[in-house]
């Protein structure tokens, strides 16, 4: 499962993701409607998911400073909203990597996207490790 920030609403990532992803794609808002989700309330939602990837590009509260858990994965994306649409592109990317290519590999970890810079650390390792992204 795919779980996209409320900022990038209104980006069509939904269905630019859902094209090439076989899992479910939603927003944060579809799994508490009705309300507003604040950033530091994120991790509990996705805990009542299996196995969700969190997609923002909220850089700046997520990046070293959110809680992390090994059930589940979070993208930053440094990029402006203007820039939004390069995500879909940029994901498919990462999860052709071979550190991040099925979801299991992919959980616990905290990953910031930078063009095609990669930083991450997870929860078994809370250093950075580093690589650049081949773009297809």
């Amino acid at each position: 499962m795919i779980v996209l920030d409320e900022q990038l609403l209104g980006a069509n990532l939904e269905q630019a993701i859902g094209k090439w992803y076989q899992g479910n794609v939603c927003f944060i808002t579809d799994l508490r409607p009705n309300s507003i989700i604040k950033d530091e309330a994120i991790p509990m939602l996705l805990l009542k998911e299996a196995q969700p990837t969190f997609i923002t590009i909220n850089e700046r509260d997520f990046w070293r400073k959110v809680a992390i858990s090994e059930y589940f994965c979070i993208v930053c994306f440094n990029l402006p909203d203007s820039r939004a649409s390069e995500i879909s592109l940029l994901l498919r990317n990462l999860f052709r990597h071979s550190e991040f290519n099925v979801k299991a590999k992919r959980m616990g970890k905290v990953i910031r996207i930078a063009d095609s810079s990669v930083s991450y650390y997870s929860t078994s390792d809370r250093e950075i490790q580093e690589f650049t992204l081949q773009i297809q």
